[in-house]
């Protein structure tokens, strides 16, 4: 086990001017279960790289245990690598995949063997051990590239999108398996997802990258009752939290004609800050009926089982550039598309962002 720290680390591909991971300042904790999440292009697989060897430090420094790997080989940094494509060998069996790398490593076959079959027992892969890839399912190959990682017995796990080749279902059950195995191991792991969901679920703390640069690293709890923007607030909870763009009045936040109640301190905070204009977030579970408040026409219902989701439209939006307003209620008291409902948010579930900066207010 190991701590890792990025120190304003950076990584520049020649002949673009913006650099792909920019001044990265993150500290791992030993046996701690790290996600980096983010959209395409965030730079969070570039960072996981750089940490494997695999990308070049272009500034800054990457350190293991305190000791500063950036111009270290990948062999020579003690991390195991789990890629989303599983690389397994397909000519040779499940044991053979697993125990090759101690195998490089001069190991004696009985104690290849030992390790092999301890780390399948802990996968569920005994059964499976003379059988090569191809016989194998999504979900066996993927525990097969797992198992292999283990019996390497690293410092750090590292883990590029690993569940982004199995379906749905088998998604959930993994990464419950995955968070399972790390908790048991405590080793060290640095995960990149780009499904938020999976991020929330898995990590102790998840980083948030955007473009580069890092935006809040945080606990799941955290970032989603705290988001430091706008930014992070639309991307961490689904549906998205419903960011709409309000003035500020003696009251609250205007939004059309209706006046959304805001707290005395979030009033003061902005008026101290010189904003007149903000980004009102409320999430979807937050929204309830309510007498008065948000009139919306619904556009779409999503029917899930014992919940709904209701996509509504306020009056005088432009269906080409505002996003419709989601509101999650009971599955079986759902309206009808075409009606209209009104809607309050829970007092003090509201965050407001800085309309320009997109920097919490609240």
């Amino acid at each position: 086990m190991a701590t890792v720290s990025f120190v304003k680390a950076s990584r520049l591909y020649p002949g673009n001017p913006v650099a792909a991971v920019n001044e990265l300042d993150l500290d791992i904790e030993d046996g701690e279960f790290m996600v980096l999440v983010g959209p395409s292009g965030s730079g969070k697989s570039t960072a996981l790289r750089m940490l494997a060897g695999l990308e070049e430090v272009n500034g800054g420094e990457i350190r293991i245990d305190g000791e500063d790997v950036s111009r270290k080989a990948p062999k020579d940094r003690d991390i195991a690598m789990v890629f989303q494509n599983y690389a397994l060998y397909p000519h040779m069996s499940v044991a053979e995949n697993m125990g090759f790398a101690l195998k490089l490593k001069g190991v004696s076959k009985e104690e290849r063997m030992a390790k092999v079959t301890d780390a399948a027992k802990l996968l569920d892969l005994d059964k499976y051990l003379d059988r090569k890839p191809k016989a194998l399912s999504g979900g066996q190959r993927q525990r097969v590239a797992m198992g292999r990682a283990i019996v390497r017995e690293p410092s750090v796990f590292l883990m590029d999108e690993p569940l982004s080749n199995l379906d749905a279902k088998l998604r959930v059950e993994t990464r419950a398996n995955i968070a399972a195995l790390q908790s048991r191991l405590k080793t060290t792991t640095v995960y990149v997802t780009h499904d938020q969901v999976e991020a929330m679920t898995m990590g102790h703390r998840v980083a948030l990258l955007k473009d580069g640069l890092l935006q809040q690293v945080d606990t799941p709890r955290n970032l989603y009752d705290r988001p430091k923007n706008a930014f992070v607030a639309g991307f961490i909870g689904s549906p998205a939290m419903n960011l709409r763009q309000a003035s500020l009045v003696a009251d609250g936040a205007k939004i059309g004609d209706t006046v959304v109640p805001l707290s005395r301190e979030t009033l003061q905070r902005a008026h101290q800050n010189n904003v007149e204009r903000i980004q009102l977030g409320i999430r979807p579970e937050a929204l309830a009926a309510a007498d008065k408040g948000l009139t919306l026409e619904v556009t779409l219902v999503e029917e899930l089982g014992s919940d709904s989701y209701v996509y509504g439209s306020l009056p005088g939006d432009n269906p080409a550039t505002d996003r419709p307003i989601v509101v999650r209620v009971d599955g079986r008291s759902a309206p009808r598309i075409g009606s209209t409902m009104t809607v309050a948010a829970q007092p003090g579930s509201e965050h407001v962002f800085d309309a320009e900066s997109g920097d919490r207010i609240d």
